[in-house]
């Protein structure tokens, strides 16, 4: 039986995780809603609100990150009704990464203002 070739990882090679990882978090206000959720669920208003965002534009990023299994959509039939978002299981588990993200950022990028327009 011959002997398996031995596989080494170039440490400067693409990593594909990576990749994925911030070309769905560095889409715009992606990151910055699943942060925000993970404070706790918030309706459309007041995400509206907070973030400074456009309805066309939250109603786009909520939809991805639903799609994406990362936020839920809850109906409270009320009366009145009332819907909110927030965080499953799986957008939840990136609240540690995103508070390194933000600690990093905070010690080693100038401050930016938060606008959504």
């Amino acid at each position: 039986m011959p002997a398996r070739a031995e596989t080494t990882h170039d440490p400067r090679a693409c990593d594909g995780a990576l990749v994925r990882a911030f070309s769905f978090l560095g889409k715009r206000w992606n990151g910055v809603l699943l942060g925000t959720l993970s404070h706790g669920p918030a309706g459309f208003a007041e995400l509206k609100r907070g973030l400074g965002i456009s309805d066309s534009m939250l109603s786009d990023r909520l939809g991805e990150l639903t799609r994406a299994g990362l936020v839920e959509r809850v109906v409270d039939e009320g009366p009145p009704v009332a819907v909110s978002y927030r965080l499953t299981d799986n957008g939840g588990a990136i609240g540690p990464a995103l508070q390194a993200l933000g600690d990093w950022a905070r010690d080693n990028l100038p401050a930016e203002r938060c606008t959504g327009h």
